[in-house]
């Protein structure tokens, strides 16, 4: 593998223009493609199979006119006023009527007439139903809505929006997001000790991840894709674009510092090497994401996949794009001696001796850290996993749902809203089920007495609020009944609730030959989070084994790769505890600007477990391998991790820093969803590379000693010699011969 890279290494350095050239009409195609052939982005996640999206499938065909999307307009009267006063009536209804005239406008409800109004006449909602499904609705059609409530504000009334149609559009590129590559480049800047050295990585990385996201926009013209896969590329893509890129520029630098060693060597030597690891982490993220897949879900499987092919063009960018642009740095990347003093001299000796200056390995900080960790790697161990197993405590109470407007910006027109229904309506108000019958097959004079059994089965619970009157359709096949909650859509006992409704209402539509289903946003929340935690054993049992055969492969070793897997499941057993106390107990709310404590995001657990495996594995094999390297030339097991910790310490810490400021820009984004993820992946990579990685492995690396590197022999016969470490490579050939003289 090894020989492979370093020759794709060395041809990229050659034919370096063309390559260039290529990458930079490769990202022209994909924008062409991308902004003019894309499709619409959807906000709504849907599983199919579950009993609410079975009824939703069936509501679609049965009530069409019910399919569009719903913008409910809210209305709160000012002080001691009410809304069914003459000014106020007469401001909401010709704001109605305003209404009913914007552009793909179907249906407007009287709150009057529909009983809309709270009983102090202090709050009431309107819904305006749409043509068009609440991802198609028009901006233009959203702003017609708000110009025509300007009766109601004349009026002094407060006016608020929610709904489907309503859903905030997600954006990124805000200051947070900038902020974030900013502090990465200053990262760099620190690690390589050169600005243009540190332009290196973002450029690339931008142009890779330019050309992925874009490609993930072409595609969603033939997919549907949520919104959120399209930023997921985005923010992994960009990570792990340039990490790949540090690694590479970084070990190319490291070479150089030798003064006999060319440029052109050098970069096909640093692709041979850090290459090789890049291609093993890159194919590590690439397959456990498209593992997410294995959960059935399509929105995650897109999500999944969309991230793994921007994750896999980072790949292609790191082992051929970057050498090409180094090769255009040429001499101008060999670093000085004077400046982060690859080359120390001991002038003290070389005077009195007048011996050649004698090089001192770079890499102070993480040799003396190393050290530190050695001299006690018992305390270390148990202090760390101990640490860990605190910080993952709070997990055991995960609970999962899907953001509701609550979690919304508190100053959105969105959460605004959520708040008035529950001050107007109850709680409950904003977690309303419907409960669908389908007596298609119950002959139509059995059909009333079924529809009073369920209503009262439904009445009869303690945690309804209320029961609004059936609603058939036009054949009178179909009939929903409309149920508020006691509780809220995140409360605990609305689930519970949702379970008792279809245990309640089942029997006796069954025993008639009939269908029943207990749907609504609240109970499609409920299922999909529930359907998202039966898939989690599988997913984590792929995520163990393709570790497990990866790291056997890259290390040829057993006990790595046990050690590697038990690190990555305490640092997400850690980062979940932190974002369960973070957004589902509330804790720093002010801090990360966390409107409201909520349930965690049902897809949130899968998601972080599939990306940062692929960032956890990432930094194995970059600090493992260089241990590996020293130890295959030396066979001293102990001090092949202090030459990895010295070698690598600095580049992974950096890597770290710079994903973690990448992810964490977007914690300060208003999307609630993409927000817990920002934070999840922020708060998982700097537990696994400064807790795991940077702290554990070498404790216990000391530990194993030899047997670290051991593999049975039946096993060694089986695994594949890949050669990371370039022990394959053609030997080094001074092109610039020292001089004999003194220095």
């Amino acid at each position: 593998m090894a020989g492979r890279l370093y020759a794709l290494g060395r041809w990229a350095a050659r034919r370096r223009g063309r390559v260039v050239g290529a990458w930079l009409l490769l990202l022209v195609v994909a924008a062409v493609l991308g902004t003019t052939l894309n499709g619409k982005l959807t906000t709504e996640f849907s599983v199919p199979g579950i009993e609410s999206q079975q009824a939703q499938d069936l509501l679609k065909q049965k009530f069409p006119a019910a399919a569009g999307g719903t913008a409910r307009v809210v209305f709160a009267a000012p002080g001691h006023t009410t809304l069914t006063a003459p000014p106020a009536a007469g401001a909401v209804s010709a704001s109605l009527k305003r209404a009913a005239a914007v552009p793909g406008v179907i249906r407007v409800s009287d709150p009057a007439k529909a009983g809309a109004v709270s009983a102090n006449r202090t709050i009431g909602y309107a819904d305006v139903l749409f043509r068009q499904a609440a991802s198609d609705v028009p901006q233009s059609s959203k702003d017609a809505l708000s110009r025509a409530m300007e009766p109601a504000r004349d009026a002094g009334l407060r006016v608020e929006f929610g709904g489907s149609a309503e859903t905030p559009k997600t954006e990124v590129g805000g200051p947070a997001e900038i902020i974030g590559v900013v502090i990465a480049f200053f990262v760099l800047a620190i690690a390589l000790s050169s600005l243009l050295a540190a332009g290196l990585p973002l450029v690339t990385a931008l142009i890779g991840v330019g050309v992925g996201v874009l490609g993930v926009q072409f595609v969603s013209g033939f997919v549907q894709m949520t919104n959120t896969a399209t930023i997921l590329a985005l923010m992994v893509g960009l990570a792990v674009g340039i990490d790949y890129a540090l690694f590479i520029v970084s070990r190319h630098r490291e070479q150089l510092a030798d003064p006999t060693m060319g440029v052109r060597d050098s970069i096909g030597r640093a692709v041979a090497t850090a290459g090789s690891a890049v291609s093993f982490a890159g194919v590590t993220v690439v397959v456990a994401l498209a593992a997410l897949s294995a959960t059935g879900i399509p929105f995650l499987t897109i999500m999944g996949l969309a991230a793994a092919g921007t994750v896999l063009i980072a790949v292609f960018v790191a082992l051929t794009l970057v050498p090409a642009v180094l090769a255009f740095g040429g001499e101008r990347l060999r670093p000085r001696p004077g400046g982060r003093r690859f080359l120390r001299t001991r002038t003290r000796r070389t005077a009195s001796e007048g011996s050649a200056p004698e090089p001192k390995a770079p890499g102070a900080w993480g040799l003396a850290w190393a050290r530190t960790v050695m001299r006690a790697p018992v305390a270390v161990l148990l202090v760390c996993v101990v640490g860990l197993l605190v910080l993952a405590v709070p997990a055991l109470n995960l609970r999962l749902g899907l953001p509701s407007n609550e979690t919304q910006p508190v100053s959105s027109t969105q959460h605004r809203s959520y708040d008035l229904l529950s001050k107007g309506f109850g709680p409950g108000f904003n977690a309303t089920l419907s409960v669908v019958v389908d007596a298609t097959d119950i002959p139509a004079a059995g059909r009333p007495a079924v529809l009073k059994q369920v209503r009262g089965a439904v009445a009869d619970d303690p945690g309804v609020a209320a029961v609004a009157p059936p609603t058939a359709s036009a054949d009178g096949n179909v009939t929903v009944i409309g149920v508020v909650p006691k509780t809220g859509p995140d409360a605990p006992a609305t689930t519970d609730l949702v379970n008792r409704l279809r245990d309640d209402v089942r029997p006796p539509v069954s025993h008639a030959h009939g269908t029943v289903f207990v749907a609504g946003a609240t109970a499609a929340a409920i299922d999909i989070s529930a359907k998202l935690s039966s898939a989690l054993p599988l997913f984590i049992g792929i995520i163990v084994v393709l570790a497990l055969v990866l790291l056997t492969i890259a290390f040829r070793s057993v006990l790595v790769p046990l050690k590697a897997v038990l690190g990555f499941l305490l640092s997400i057993a850690a980062g979940l505890g932190s974002v369960v106390w973070v957004f589902q107990y509330g804790h720093l709310d002010d801090i990360f600007q966390v409107s409201a404590a909520a349930p965690v995001t049902s897809f949130l657990p899968v998601l972080l477990i599939g990306v940062l495996f692929g960032l956890a594995m990432d930094y194995e094999v970059f600090l493992v391998s260089r241990m590996r390297e020293h130890f295959a030339h030396t066979g001293d097991a102990r001090e092949a991790v202090a030459h990895g910790m010295a070698r690598s310490g600095r580049v992974v810490s950096a890597a770290a820093l710079i994903m973690a400021s990448v992810f964490g820009g977007f914690i300060f984004n208003g999307d609630p969803i993409i927000k817990s993820i920002g934070f999840a992946l922020t708060i998982g990579v700097l537990i696994d590379a400064f807790v795991v990685r940077m702290t554990l492995v070498p404790a216990v690396m000391a530990l194993l000693g030899r047997g670290a590197w051991g593999l049975p022999r039946w096993l060694d016969r089986i695994v594949p010699n890949v050669d990371m470490e370039g022990t394959g490579l053609p030997p080094h050939v001074e092109e610039n011969p020292p001089s004999t003289k003194s220095v």
